[in-house]
């Protein structure tokens, strides 16, 4: 099953360049199996048994099973995750002509770690907005070849690039894509209009906005001596999407209600309309549970696991961690805790995953932040907080979170899916 499962995490990977590319993926990895997709606009007529799944903003879905029991009674098993990752984003009006050469202007989306953004062959992708006949359509787009790169300045004229140099975000990281002889700079959004027609066979009036992406075209593989690691890019957080759906796949015969929650902008802070801090899983929720008393009950006897990647402890920079508390790469997900309320891990949901582990037979560990350094947070406090729900917070450890390639165990994959697969079976819930 490992090897499979990690193609299949690489065939994902590769299908997802942008949050509206994950959830595209995930959807039709759903539909696959049966699931049906609902429209938020229209009305529902749901059944016991069924399975179904709705997308928000194109960047955010929720799938749910419909079990026979009543989750009043026997409560709802949730796995959360999110579908965005960091990254340089295309800037509304980004067209520069510097020295003949055409770039890009670009704005830093969340926490990126932008040195190993240099020297990469990069792609764009993302969902364009454009008029055609008088109507406003959109698509999603994907050059995937490579069109840009963000050269490095050589070391002969940069002698202290060795030596912990800071990067402008704003003069510093500009793609380049063309060399230009003279006159002005290309119309992006004209490269754009070409696009849709190149993938969609659109010939569109006018293209009126888009959010793109640049991401590496560089796919990911299983490497290491004994294959040991998983990397690749935005496995923060889309191996944790990728599991869930796998799990909730797995659990296609259980007689318990079970959902899948894959928000987006968790790396600015969740606050959208389609974000963990927004009302979509709350509005989904009550839609399917019913009146107050049967969404209140529950709530209350449900468990959501929020999965986002952890950060495994560096051989080479062990110091960074607390001695107690060091993840290591294929030695199982990690149960993250932190008593300022950075992580939703009590000691009832955390007891609860260690027991899902010893059944499922995958090994289990612990991460808490050195006291003397800030903490990272997941969407578990969030949607706990706003929809009631109780939560663990956990991942699998991950070397280079944030960078532009990343590495996990490639272990770890069928780990978490074990785990989660068992959670969404799980007849009873303390």
């Amino acid at each position: 099953m490992t090897a499979t499962l990690q193609q299949g995490l690489i065939d994902y990977l590769r299908l997802s360049p942008s949050p509206f590319h994950a959830t595209k993926s995930l959807a039709q990895l759903l539909e696959a199996q049966g699931y049906q997709r609902l429209l938020e606009r229209d009305t529902w007529q749901l059944k016991r048994g069924g399975r179904y799944f709705v997308t928000r903003n194109d960047s955010a879905l929720i799938a749910w099973q419909m079990g026979e029991q009543d989750p009043s009674e026997s409560g709802i098993r949730l796995v959360g995750a999110h579908t965005d990752s960091p990254c340089l984003k295309v800037k509304p009006n980004p067209e520069l002509l510097n020295q003949g050469y055409w770039q890009l202007g670009v704005e830093v989306y969340g926490g990126v770690l932008l040195a190993p953004w240099f020297d990469r062959d990069l792609s764009l992708a993302g969902r364009v907005t454009f008029r055609k006949d008088g109507a406003i359509d959109s698509r999603l787009v994907d050059f995937q070849r490579a069109i840009a790169v963000v050269p490095n300045l050589a070391i002969h004229l940069n002698r202290e690039a060795n030596d912990s140099q800071s990067i402008n975000k704003q003069t510093d990281l500009p793609p380049l894509l063309a060399c230009i002889s003279g006159g002005e700079a290309p119309d992006f959004r004209s490269l754009l209009a070409e696009r849709i027609e190149q993938e969609h066979g659109l010939t569109v009036d006018q293209v009126l906005d888009y959010e793109m992406n640049f991401y590496d075209t560089h796919n990911a593989a299983v490497i290491g001596l004994e294959n040991d690691f998983i990397a690749g890019a935005r496995l923060d957080n889309l191996l944790s999407c990728f599991a869930g759906a796998q799990a909730l796949i797995n659990a296609a015969d259980a007689q318990q209600w079970s959902m899948l929650v894959c928000t987006d902008h968790e790396e600015v802070g969740s606050s959208s309309h389609c974000g963990a801090d927004g009302p979509m899983l709350e509005q989904v929720l009550r839609r399917v549970l019913g009146d107050d008393e049967n969404f209140t009950r529950a709530i209350q006897r449900s468990i959501l696991i929020s999965a986002d990647n952890a950060h495994g402890i560096h051989p080479n920079y062990p110091d960074r961690h607390d001695g107690n508390h060091g993840p290591r790469l294929n030695q199982g997900p990690v149960i993250k805790i932190n008593h300022n309320q950075r992580y939703a891990s009590t000691s009832e949901t955390s007891g609860l995953f260690r027991q899902l582990c010893l059944e499922a037979e995958v090994p289990v560990q612990s991460f808490v932040v050195r006291s003397d350094m800030a903490c990272g947070s997941t969407i578990g406090p969030i949607t706990s907080s706003q929809v009631g729900v109780r939560t663990v917070d956990i991942g699998v450890p991950t070397f280079a979170m944030h960078s532009i390639r990343e590495l996990a165990g490639s272990h770890d994959l069928d780990f978490l899916v074990k785990v989660l697969s068992h959670f969404y079976r799980l007849e009873q819930l303390p």
